[in-house]
């Protein structure tokens, strides 16, 4: 994964919390909106912390550090 593909793929993930969001809202179930946006945020940050350790990795192996 990287590049323009992850771009994509956390746009979707937001479009799809977004209209989770206000389908839950409209029904009167507030407290599941923000659990909601909360697991939609683990699972970002969850591909970008991916993402920052293959950079590290790869920087980490052009330099020469352990």
């Amino acid at each position: 994964m990287g590049g323009i593909d992850l771009v994509f793929r956390i746009a979707a993930i937001g479009m799809l919390i977004t209209i989770l969001n206000m389908i839950l809202s409209k029904s009167g179930r507030e407290e599941l909106t923000t659990l909601v946006t909360i697991v939609g945020l683990v699972i970002v940050l969850g591909m970008v912390v991916r993402e920052v350790e293959s950079l590290f990795q790869t920087v980490r192996s052009i330099f020469g550090f352990l």
